[in-house]
């Protein structure tokens, strides 16, 4: 992997060991840019849009307030925490208008092992699910969408692996928000944007960061990456996001070659590491309860249960193979298994379970049934019962540890406590 160094706003180089040609890149075709870069230099993007001007240094910020209507006076975290990731505003396009595709129609060009972001919205004729190609999302990262009659939000940073879908509508405001890129991150994550007010939103958390929306929360919804083989298999009435979303785009490549190496280095994360794993460690973080746990599963290639207890609540994590990593090789369908993972709270109908793996099938110790990885109950007793899935993200470790310093890690069935 080569070295490059690039210069930040207040003109401090900073050397990373990914190379940052390849968001260069990215930006360029995401917003048709011209994009000069080189070590000793500093990024700048020539493009037709008002908002594409160098970065200015104010002292108070790393990014351009330039053709914004942000109220940057309002704010819940240090603003010097946000920094400027390369493309500007809506540089890389959401999916406003997003159109869909049966399962058959998709498999003419997704393969199974290819990753997608599984949302399934609970009605009472059972779940209406969609899957999102993260060979689309990775190159779009949210999709302003409506599934079941509910505004959702989908969202991808390749940067953090952090698959996750929001209510696009706050628990006291019937507004329905649209959503967009600001261009910037905060800790190497996603800085979101909506359109109606022009706060901005951290990903990872769904929380209003910065403008007159400060401290506002997004619920999120429980979405699973899952292989196109297991969605398939599991929602055969689901569809699919189309891969014609009216911009010419290489779907299927990674831009993000080599990035998920647990032995890289994240891209513009400047703040100090949580040694206790290594920085992109892969781990399933929980937020439940008002308690946060990470566990470590690395590369998940066989089935495997975890029974846990979080938050006052006993939860079940189900893992399978399965689904290719994002942002390992040139092609995602040809990149390395990572598997699969679904987190549920562990009861039915009042009634405690715990699960176990009888060859490659989940089982219930009480009642023997047999589940699958979205928690249907597909045989015995309690077949046609469903558990309640909890929201969960697969995540690179330095991530998860940024946004919940005060998380527990589990490790092999031992829980590793929060840093004193």
């Amino acid at each position: 992997m080569t070295q490059e160094t690039y210069t930040r706003s207040d003109e401090t180089q900073v050397s990373k060991a990914w190379t940052r040609r390849t968001l260069l890149q990215r930006g360029a075709l995401a917003t048709g840019a011209i994009v000069v870069a080189g070590a000793g230099t500093r990024v700048l993007a020539q493009d037709a849009s008002p908002t594409a001007r160098p970065i200015e240094d104010s002292g108070r910020y790393r990014f351009s307030t330039f053709g914004w209507a942000t109220d940057f006076s309002i704010y819940s975290v240090d603003l010097l925490e946000i920094a400027p990731g390369g493309p500007g505003k809506d540089g890389i396009p959401p999916i406003d208008e997003p159109r869909y595709e049966s399962i058959e129609s998709a498999n003419a060009w997704l393969d199974d092992i290819e990753p997608v972001v599984s949302v399934a919205i609970e009605t009472p004729a059972g779940p209406v699910a969609r899957a999102y190609p993260i060979q689309i999302l990775i190159w779009h990262e949210m999709v302003n969408d409506v599934l079941a009659d509910e505004p959702i939000l989908a969202t991808f940073c390749p940067l953090c692996n952090t698959a996750i879908a929001f209510d696009r509508r706050l628990a006291d405001d019937g507004t329905v928000y649209d959503f967009g890129t600001t261009g910037n991150l905060r800790f190497s994550d996603l800085v979101m944007w909506d359109r109606q007010t022009e706060s901005w939103w951290q990903q990872l958390t769904g929380e209003a960061i910065v403008g007159t929306l400060t401290g506002a929360q997004l619920t999120m919804i429980p979405a699973q990456i899952l292989g196109w083989g297991t969605f398939k298999t599991l929602f055969p009435d689901g569809d699919v996001l189309s891969v014609e979303t009216g911009f010419s785009r290489t779907y299927g490549s990674n831009p993000y070659v080599g990035y998920d190496d647990a032995d890289s280095t994240p891209f513009l994360f400047d703040r100090p590491a949580d040694g206790r794993l290594r920085p992109m460690e892969r781990v399933v973080g929980v937020d439940s309860g008002g308690e946060q746990k990470a566990y470590l599963v690395g590369d998940v290639t066989e089935a495997d249960v975890i029974n846990d207890e979080l938050g006052g609540q006993s939860v079940a994590v189900f893992l399978s193979g399965g689904a290719a990593s994002a942002t390992d090789g040139q092609n995602i369908a040809t990149s390395r298994d990572v598997g699969q993972v679904g987190v549920f709270l562990s009861t039915v109908d009042d009634q405690e379970l715990t699960f176990a793996l009888e060859g490659d099938r989940i089982l219930d110790e009480e009642t023997g049934s047999t589940w699958d990885l979205a928690g249907a109950a597909i045989g015995g007793q309690l077949q046609g019962s469903r558990l309640t899935a909890l929201p969960h993200v697969v995540v690179f470790w330095f991530a998860w540890a940024a946004a919940f310093p005060e998380t527990s890690i589990w490790n092999n069935g031992t829980t590793i406590t929060p840093r004193s």
